[in-house]
């Protein structure tokens, strides 16, 4: 059956992600409550049981893991985390991330929330616009000192009993407690654009406008004209920032979001590499297996996706 081009690209709930890595018939699933898609604060080794490997996904809601003892595994875009004792990682909504090591020798907590519930009597997007690690772009790991894990620790503890203790979210309680995460986090977060030198402000403003245009735009010098510089000038710049020039990003963009549409819909090929901005399906097959050694239908098959 020929799916429509207009077919609505998933991105995972909290629901439908544990129903599909944590099946359906998992006990744990007795944690959560009926509005936990849009918040929920439990301990890691109680949440983190999959049943395997993650390939590319999203979710729609933010999702911050503070690790108390061992270490996490998981992949933002292209970027493997080691997230390991008193750190945190956040991934942002709607950024795709990856799990390839299954992994349950780790402990500390897993909260995810709804970037909604950030919005209300004590959020403004001012203040939000501070906290780096929100954004898809910005850092997303932070390295707590132990005497402020002490903080983190007790505030998601709060925020697990709040959860756990109410049937129904108490949105001024969990958005303040939230808040003052956020704040304890900023105090060891490194800024991304707000800090830095030239080519670190340059190479993110870059990684965030390739990530809102790449479906339409894979040329450098494309992007080099909206910052207003030399195509010549963005490669240096991002090479220096980054270690990977500005062709390598967009190249690793497209193929990222290529696996995630092989993985979450059941468009074809060759309407794929329309989405990813290839109008020539076999450019667009020859261009995936140059980078991933295998074809777009033999990743799909791999994945599980026939």
């Amino acid at each position: 059956m020929k799916i429509k081009k207009t077919e609505k690209v998933e991105t995972y709930s909290s629901q439908s992600f544990r129903e599909k890595f944590l099946g359906s018939k998992n006990p744990m699933h007795l944690l959560f409550k009926t509005n936990s898609d849009h918040f929920f604060c439990l301990k890691l080794q109680e949440m983190m049981q999959l049943q395997h490997p993650v390939p590319p996904s999203k979710h729609n809601c933010h999702t911050l893991i503070f690790i108390t003892s061992g270490t996490h595994i998981m992949k933002l875009g292209y970027e493997e985390y080691y997230t390991n004792t008193n750190e945190i990682i956040v991934v942002p909504a709607g950024h795709i991330f990856s799990i390839e090591h299954v992994n349950s020798k780790h402990t500390g907590f897993i909260c995810q929330f709804h970037p909604d519930l950030l919005i209300g009597k004590y959020g403004n997007r001012d203040m939000l616009n501070d906290f780096d690690f929100l954004k898809i772009f910005g850092n997303p790991k932070i390295i707590v000192p132990e005497k402020d894990a002490v903080f983190i620790t007790n505030i998601l503890t709060r925020l697990e009993t709040a959860y756990l203790e109410n049937d129904k979210t108490d949105l001024d309680l969990t958005q303040s407690y939230l808040m003052a995460l956020f704040f304890e986090m900023n105090k060891n977060a490194v800024k991304s654009r707000q800090s830095g030198t030239a080519s670190i402000i340059l190479a993110t403003r870059f990684k965030e406008l390739i990530y809102a245009n790449i479906k339409t735009n894979s040329q450098v010098n494309y992007y080099a004209s909206l910052l207003n510089i030399t195509p010549n000038h963005l490669n240096k710049s991002v090479k220096l920032a980054t270690g990977k020039s500005a062709t390598r990003w967009i190249d690793e963009t497209i193929l990222l979001e290529a696996k995630y549409l092989l993985f979450q819909t059941t468009l074809s090929v060759s309407e794929i590499a329309m989405k990813v901005g290839h109008e020539d399906q076999s450019y667009f097959s020859r261009f995936f297996k140059k980078h991933e050694g295998i074809s777009p239908i033999q990743y799909r098959k791999l994945i599980g996706k026939s």
